[in-house]
């Protein structure tokens, strides 16, 4: 009654439907089948020590070796089911145990995928990796614990329980002594010790971002020659992990010595109080020793419900960050009848403030409102911090305008098929990601489906085919992690390519030439224009080079349209952006001039 109490109070029903939905009916019928098998091995184990005393009592008491060998058969046919049972038990709580993670993984994973940037943002990256891996595996070690021992404990001590008293009910009583301390023991260092789990895992997230940050950035690190502050980072991240998981596991280890103490000093009184009975012929040799294998069977029991507690306790805290990632709710979701058909590249912004923690007075974009004509090359000039990659986010609903609106091809965003606003928008982002395989499959991301020459030609319009030809493997050429075998100028390349194979409506280039010289750039522009004349191209860029021949470039100022027109028109009537073209004017001339002296 005390175990399902606290099991009640640390996992409410509510929890473990969350955690237990959509597993699949073999991995069901595995968590049930558990529990029945180990019920089989109880009841073996139970009936051994019984039919041990027979043996004594009878067959050695009166000499009679036939019913030794017969009785004693009986004993090795009772231990091999006994096996067979418990090698069964231990097969389907396993199996259960890994369907029950792997479905638990794929359901979390699949929920971050549905989170929108600001769900993402909430929790960090690091965090959510602890939560799909060490969370997942605590979670798991215990779910496989539970199936197969919190019905074969509890079975157990009640089996137990009612044959030590069947065969002396004076010498049982012993067990009341017992059983109460070691049940407020458990409860005791329970309810105080998880408080510190709670902690513990919050050190494992900054562990783990202590991790992520310094292998994304490891070329920084060597470059700036901070391995040494690195390393102290991470030790020092190391040793709180290391501090809060001994102060979290400074009382669970006191669980086991007081079992061990109740228990032991129980088998003694057992030993004690039966020995004097036996010698006074109240109780015989082989209920006496059949008594206290039951008194073992029993404290064991106790025992393992103890660990199970215990990892009760150091699981909750992992079961409460699940259920958190479960319960997000992504802030954007589909409408109920969305529109499914995108009619052109056209995007309206109407009096759109956007603020990143939804408070007005902290708002990034402020009552913007601009009208792109679909196909229009348009180019987006500000400086450091005006919001552009804010204002182009919002076009493929990355994230949810606070107030005004967002239109592409004349619709509200919010009425749209998120795949499908998504899939008539492509972007190349400021940090250009490339992922682990062949350069063919990268490009493929943009469309599974895309042909050879499709391929090809998007990779001639972004210039990158003559570089990828002189590779060793061509489009077969392996990509490490995140690209780090190709140059920053040919993975800003490879992802304008693989965004032209979406063959999209809308294309936003977000200073995704950066790194590649002029004359490259002026090829790639070229290109894009010929390749694609229907797509609207959104151009963000530092360089004025890159947007004057745009048809129209709007100028950002702490998060307003401070204007908008074309190049000429913008250097007679605006005089940020005229200041931004004349320090760039200048900064070549002096390049220049820089240039003609080493000569």
């Amino acid at each position: 009654l005390i175990f399902c109490f606290y099991f009640y109070n640390l996992f409410a029903m509510s929890d473990v439907k969350k955690l237990l939905k959509g597993l699949e009916k073999k991995y069901v019928v595995n968590t049930f089948l558990s529990p029945i098998v180990m019920i089989g091995e109880v009841v073996m184990e139970v009936i051994i020590p019984f039919v041990m005393a027979k043996i004594i009592d009878v067959g050695v008491a009166n000499k009679d070796l036939p019913f030794v060998l017969k009785t004693g058969l009986l004993m090795v046919g009772l231990a091999v089911i006994s096996l067979c049972f418990g090698v069964l038990g231990t097969k389907f709580s396993t199996f259960a145990a890994q369907g029950f993670a792997a479905n638990l993984r794929k359901r979390l994973f699949n929920r971050i995928q549905a989170f929108s940037f600001a769900n993402v943002d909430k929790f960090s990256t690091a965090s959510l990796v602890t939560r799909l891996t060490t969370d997942v595996n605590m979670t798991m070690n215990v779910y496989r614990m539970l199936i197969h021992m919190c019905i074969r404990s509890p079975f157990m001590l009640i089996a137990g329980s009612i044959m030590a008293f069947t065969i002396n009910k004076k010498l049982a009583v012993v067990f009341l002594v017992a059983i109460p301390i070691i049940a407020f023991s458990i409860l005791f260092i329970s309810v105080k010790a998880h408080p510190r789990f709670e902690k513990m895992m919050k050190k494992f997230d900054k562990m783990n971002a202590a991790i992520q940050e310094n292998l994304i950035g490891i070329r920084i690190v060597k470059a700036f020659v901070r391995g040494n502050y690195e390393e102290e980072k991470f030790n020092q991240a190391a040793e709180d992990v290391k501090k809060a998981q001994v102060h979290a596991e400074k009382l669970i280890i006191l669980m086991m010595p007081i079992m061990q103490l109740v228990m032991y000093s129980t088998m003694i009184c057992v030993m004690w109080l039966g020995g004097r009975q036996v010698a006074w012929g109240q109780m015989l040799s082989g209920e006496l020793i059949s008594f206290f294998t039951y008194v073992t069977q029993v404290l064991s029991s106790l025992m393992m419900l103890g660990m199970v507690f215990v990892s009760l306790v150091m699981v909750k805290a992992s079961k409460k960050r699940i259920v958190e990632v479960l319960d997000e709710i992504p802030e954007i979701e589909n409408p109920e009848n969305p529109i499914t058909t995108v009619k052109d590249g056209s995007v309206q912004f109407e009096n759109v403030f956007f603020s990143y923690n939804k408070k007005k007075d902290n708002c990034v974009l402020k009552d913007v409102s601009v009208n792109i004509k679909s196909g229009q090359v348009v180019g987006v000039i500000g400086g450091t911090g005006s919001s552009k990659t804010t204002f182009v986010s919002l076009i493929p609903r990355l994230y949810d305008a606070l107030e005004g609106s967002v239109k592409v091809g004349g619709v509200d965003i919010r009425n749209y098929d998120l795949q499908t606003l998504r899939d008539s928008v492509a972007m190349v982002l400021q940090k250009n990601v490339l992922f682990s395989g062949t350069i063919k499959e990268n490009l493929r991301w943009g469309n599974p489906d895309a042909t050879e020459a499709e391929l090809i030609a998007a990779c001639k319009a972004a210039d990158a085919h003559s570089f990828i030809e002189n590779f060793t493997e061509g489009y077969e050429t392996e990509l490490g992690q995140g690209g780090v075998n190709v140059s920053g100028g040919q993975k800003q390349r490879l992802c304008i390519a693989r965004a032209l194979l979406k063959k999209p409506k809308i294309l936003i280039l977000d200073d995704s030439t950066s790194a590649v010289d002029t004359a490259t750039e002026s090829r790639i522009w070229r290109e894009l224009k010929a390749l694609a004349p229907e797509t609207t191209k959104i151009i963000i860029a530092q360089r004025i080079s890159s947007v004057k021949d745009a048809d129209v470039i709007f100028v950002l100022d702490e998060g307003q349209i401070n204007g908008f027109g074309t190049h000429q028109e913008l250097l007679q009537n605006n005089k940020i952006y005229k200041e931004v073209f004349e320090s760039q004017q200048t900064a070549g001339d002096a390049d220049m001039a820089d240039n003609s002296e080493v000569e």
